[in-house]
């Protein structure tokens, strides 16, 4: 079956989609620059860490996305690990609305990547391969930098709601 011939969710897919959300996983924005120098951008919490050498990351991205193909494009990309205050950028860049950054503070790299402020982790990155991966496309993403903000908390999905990380006593 390719994902072309799935229209509606049948039972297992809906039981899937349930026992997916219930493995809890962090939120990355995935931005960069388009052609008139705005941003543009998709959140993913399908993302992985791949590689040390060559330093590889994995994201998976439905194929449903109108964005993605724009982002592929892209020489750079910006993969911001959103903070546990990030819930409604999350949501803004998760629309379909044209106003995804209003209110959210960024940066873009010297090579068009976007980076998310007050972001756990940011990653500055350029296309490496991809892959069909049934109704998402399967990317694998080289890091050229990165820049780490120990101090802030991530963003976490589970069970198809935002949460926080909470030390074990």
């Amino acid at each position: 079956m390719t994902a072309e011939t799935v229209t509606t969710p049948t039972p297992i897919h809906l039981g899937l989609r349930q026992a997916f959300s219930l493995f809890p996983t962090g939120v990355v924005a995935v931005c960069a620059l388009d052609d008139d120098g705005n941003p543009i951008g998709i959140p993913v919490n399908s993302f992985t860490s791949v590689s040390l050498d060559p330093p590889l990351v994995g994201i998976c991205v439905g194929r449903t996305s109108t964005t993605w193909p724009v982002l592929a494009g892209r020489a750079r990309l910006g993969l911001s690990v959103l903070g546990a205050d990030q819930g409604e950028l999350c949501r803004s860049l998760a629309s379909r609305g044209t106003s995804r950054f209003d209110g959210a503070a960024w940066q873009p790299s010297a090579y068009g990547a976007v980076m998310i402020e007050g972001a756990a982790l940011w990653l500055d990155c350029e296309l490496r391969s991809s892959f069909d991966g049934g109704d998402h496309e399967v990317v694998l993403l080289e890091v050229m930098n990165s820049e780490i903000f120990a101090d802030v908390e991530p963003l976490v999905f589970h069970q198809s709601r935002f949460r926080e990380l909470h030390p074990v006593a």
